[in-house]
């Protein structure tokens, strides 16, 4: 398979994944707090990382490990609980459209701190698919008044986080293997999860015996093995053989499988809605079409 046909197998692939893993994390907020999610899936997913690449961790070298550790706080660690919290108030489809910032956020710290240029194209691109994913959020904010959208801060931060990790992935770790680097990634920041998740209340009688534990914990760990472990190591990959524009660019397919997995679970999705996707992927279309 070429260059470019394998980048746009991963994207895809991606998009099904997190997509996917905003239903996920809905689902399990039933059992768990967002404190306790966000933990969990760190630590459940370090497991996995490291059965299959523990010994990774020797390669990376001393000058590296500042990146490392920069790229798994910005790109995993604090995410993990940003989006935790949000989906406590707000639908997992619209918190999967909010990601749609991540290629906006990627030009825009690409060009004024990592002084990485895009073209026209791009930046068209990019608007365009913001536009839709904008109409995507007033129309559920029109359509679901009693949540609360303040939320939506915490999934924008989340955002401009991602887009520092990607220009950092592209800048410094290029030349590092993907699964190298997501191992490094969970190798930092498995303590202060397993710490947090101490401290959270999670081994208190009361939440280890109530009924919905198992459930929460069955969907963290599907979201930790596919839409953690396997997803971050396909997408060092995606960021190594394309660009950071292209790589955040599945932040606008995510929404369309995540307001799949809405409707199926009763969240309300309009024909605007509709609308606005279809600019999204006329966006992604622009953004990449070659010249």
């Amino acid at each position: 398979m070429s260059t470019n046909s394998l980048k746009w197998a991963y994207l895809i692939v991606l998009a099904i994944i997190w997509g996917s893993s905003f239903i996920l994390i809905k689902k399990g907020l039933l059992g768990l707090t967002p404190v306790q999610l966000g933990a969990i899936r760190i630590i459940f997913t370090s497991f996995f990382l490291f059965i299959f690449g523990f010994k990774r961790v020797k390669s990376i070298k001393l000058k590296e490990w500042k990146w490392v550790i920069l790229t798994g706080l910005l790109g995993t660690f604090f995410p993990a609980f940003l989006f935790a919290f949000a989906e406590t108030e707000i639908d997992s489809s619209i918190a999967s459209i909010l990601n749609s910032l991540v290629p906006l956020n990627t030009i825009m710290l690409g060009f004024f701190v990592f002084n990485v240029k895009s073209s026209k194209r791009q930046v068209v691109g990019v608007f365009i698919g913001l536009l839709g994913a904008i109409l995507l959020v007033l129309n559920g904010a029109s359509i679901n008044p009693d949540q609360n959208y303040l939320y939506v801060a915490f999934v924008i931060i989340a955002t401009f986080m991602y887009a520092a990790s990607l220009n950092i992935l592209k800048r410094y770790l290029q030349h590092v293997n993907a699964l190298t680097i997501a191992v490094g990634n969970f190798a930092v920041i498995v303590l202060p999860a397993i710490i947090i998740l101490l401290c959270s209340g999670f081994f208190k009688m009361e939440v280890l015996s109530a009924p919905t534990l198992k459930p929460a914990l069955f969907y963290m760990v599907l979201l930790s093995l596919f839409g953690t472990a396997i997803a971050k190591v396909m997408f060092n990959k995606l960021v190594h053989i394309s660009t950071p524009v292209f790589a955040s660019s599945v932040a606008y397919l995510m929404p369309i499988v995540a307001v799949f997995w809405g409707i199926l679970d009763n969240e309300r999705f309009s024909f605007l809605q509709a609308i606005a996707t279809l600019i999204i992927l006329i966006g992604v279309y622009l953004a990449h079409k070659r010249k």
